[in-house]
């Protein structure tokens, strides 16, 4: 192999190893690929897409589920959110100009370290789907394909066309865009995986029937 093929392969790598963790998001239980057939949002009894009230302490944040595009997805976050799942789960990553992520029950307590690797206890797999990574989408986080859990994150970029076709986008924002950008303007750190210095902490996310 010449050494011109060989630092274009290492190139490569590089690049989509850095994809893959560009969330911070690696889980940390073992892969199963699936989930609980009461998750589906068919099985849920809807028909058009639901809301959800996400309730946090920089204000609301209302978003439409994607339910046809994303059954499971959607299915599943709402199965988590009537569990009170994600009640006082915080944003545990924030980079502004790009998104706000959160979703990690390991974010409840002041112990930072092991932030972004917590999840449900299952993965399931993706639903890609025409939807692209635009501005006040909500998708899931994942560390790879078909690694889906709980994590989630909001963008605040115009848009990220290098992720598309790479993360579940499962709904949008629709009212609340003005918390959205107070969150993502918060103080990070940075040298702490861009964690919010201050909690910005998820209060409750309530299904709207």
């Amino acid at each position: 192999m010449n050494k011109g093929r060989a630092h274009w392969i290492i190139f490569i790598i590089i690049i989509l190893g850095s994809l893959g963790a560009i969330f911070g998001y690696k889980i940390a239980m073992k892969s199963e690929n699936k989930i609980s057939k009461d998750a589906s949002v068919k099985s849920l009894g809807y028909t058009g897409n639901p809301m959800a009230v996400m309730k946090t302490n920089m204000g609301e944040i209302k978003l439409e589920l994607f339910a046809k595009d994303a059954p499971e997805t959607v299915g599943n976050f709402i199965k988590l959110s009537r569990e009170k799942f994600y009640d006082g789960t915080r944003f545990h990553r924030v980079i502004k100009g790009f998104m706000i992520q959160g979703g990690d029950p390991n974010s409840k307590d002041d112990d930072w370290s092991n932030d972004g690797i917590g999840g449900p206890g299952y993965a399931f797999k993706d639903e890609i789907n025409p939807n692209k990574i635009i501005k006040g989408v909500l998708a899931m986080a994942n560390a790879g394909p078909d690694t889906n859990g709980s994590q989630f994150f909001i963008v605040t970029a115009e848009s990220a066309p290098w992720l598309d076709g790479k993360h579940t986008v499962f709904g949008k924002v629709v009212e609340g865009m003005d918390a959205v950008d107070s969150i993502e303007n918060v103080a990070t750190d940075k040298s702490k995986n861009d964690h919010p210095v201050k909690n910005v902490t998820v209060e409750s996310v309530t299904i709207v029937d």
